[in-house]
């Protein structure tokens, strides 16, 4: 990189523009988002099922249906922000954690998904953010949520991953 610029901000979001050096040697530049890391929580409980959340998506303007998720403060482990987003969003505790590894959303915004399975889950009350207060929960079967996927109703794609891996590491798929 030979040169980094931020173009705007807003709270914990920046527009950069980098003018960058490619592998081949080539320099050009590449504008990005970087937005802060943020854990997706697949919480499933003895019987197959996940919990599922929905919310209003500005950005998309609908509805989506996706597992309980949130950014993560500055400096915070990426497993404490997701037991904080898990009681927050879906009011659960869990005994067991799994990491599941990290993802990316899009080459257009830095930022990194620390993806967990929650498991021997009990219930706490919960605490949504002003902003979550139009947020449902719904129970679903595993498998019937890689279905959504599959079929386009669910489309967030750090859920997507999510549910992938946790049926893979539950041995469902």
């Amino acid at each position: 990189m030979t040169g980094r610029q931020i173009v705007a901000r807003s709270g914990r979001f920046a527009l950069r523009y980098d003018t960058a050096r490619w592998p081949d040697g080539l320099e050009g530049g590449y504008s990005y988002l970087e937005a802060p890391s943020a854990a997706v929580i697949v919480p499933v409980r003895e019987d197959g099922t996940t919990v599922l959340v929905s919310q209003w998506r500005h950005p998309w303007d609908e509805v989506s249906w996706e597992l309980p998720a949130g950014t993560l403060e500055d400096g915070e482990d990426p497993l404490a922000g997701a037991q904080r987003e898990l009681a927050e969003e879906a009011g659960l505790h869990a005994q067991t954690w799994e990491p599941l590894g990290t993802a990316r959303g899009s080459a257009a915004v830095a930022m990194r998904f620390h993806l967990f399975l929650a498991r021997d889950l009990s219930d706490v009350p919960r605490s949504p953010e002003a902003y979550e207060q139009d947020m449902t929960l719904r129970s679903a079967d595993l498998r019937a949520a890689i279905d959504e996927v599959v079929h386009g109703k669910i489309q967030h794609a750090a859920t997507a991953v999510a549910l992938l891996r946790a049926a893979r590491a539950l041995r469902i798929l």
